[in-house]
């Protein structure tokens, strides 16, 4: 049988999702748990590997098992055994050709930026703090360049391994709530830092010590070192994992926890 699972997470205490040797990862502690209620040895497979310290309201994996449990069993009794910080929020038995990662249509992240002069206590590692003031206007006409298939070589890590740095970022909007900046990107698939690599050079534009062209002419360029600062990961949340409708999983939509975006 192959079962998906949706899960939740807060990545502060995380060194990423994938499991590392020696390291506290959230897919340990998620195979741990589902190995204790399958009582054999489960791997799991990632619709995306979050790094450390972002978040998630969306993410998707699926395992293969014989062993035979409820959606509600794999679901609640696998929560039990996981840290306070990274819950399932749904199980459900799927047909044999979906694959949490292969089978997914698009990505769904959002990037939350508190906006003041003072540090968050509360929010402290779940948004970006920025002191500057920053302009939306400026950087939604910054964001306006980047929407569309590109080569965003400029945008991914340097260590990024993908063979390919052609995305379809198919939105990226900034809109701004009390406080708050939101970035929200949607896209077939992501690079390595790009969205936090994005965030960086649009809060450049925000705080205007960049023009709002500057997006383009860093994409163009193809170049990492010409794009500045790589934002930290504290506000970024993987949000939803589109999928056809065949399969019926769930939309990680309604589960964003700040505004209801």
């Amino acid at each position: 049988m192959k079962i998906a699972l949706g899960i939740e997470y807060d990545g502060s205490a995380y060194c990423g999702w994938q499991y590392q040797d020696g390291v506290n990862t959230v897919q340990s502690v998620v195979e741990e748990a589902l190995s204790r209620i399958a009582d054999t040895p489960v791997r799991v497979i990632t619709a995306g590997r979050t790094d450390t310290g972002v978040h998630a309201t969306g993410q998707v994996v699926h395992f293969e098992t014989s062993v035979k449990r409820s959606d509600y069993s794999w679901c609640r009794g696998t929560t039990r055994y996981l840290p306070e910080d990274v819950s399932v929020l749904w199980a459900r038995h799927v047909d044999d050709d979906f694959h949490a990662r292969f089978s997914a249509l698009e990505r769904r992240y959002q990037y939350l930026i508190l906006n003041r002069h003072e540090r968050p206590a509360v929010l402290h590692k779940k948004v970006t703090w920025e002191y500057r003031p920053l302009d939306t206007s400026l950087m939604q006409q910054g964001a306006n360049h980047l929407v569309g298939k590109h080569d965003f070589n400029a945008y991914r890590a340097i260590a990024c391994q993908a063979k390919s740095a052609v995305r379809d970022l198919r939105e990226l909007s900034v809109e701004r709530h009390g406080d708050f900046v939101v970035i929200t990107a949607r896209a077939d698939a992501f690079l390595h830092h790009m969205i936090r690599n994005i965030a960086g050079v649009l809060c450049s534009i925000g705080a205007a010590e960049r023009s709002p062209a500057w997006a383009e002419a860093v994409l163009q360029s193809r170049d990492r070192t010409s794009g500045g600062v790589t934002a930290p990961p504290d506000g970024l949340y993987l949000t939803e994992i589109s999928y056809p409708e065949k399969f019926a999983i769930p939309s990680g939509r309604n589960r964003s926890w700040m505004f209801g975006l």
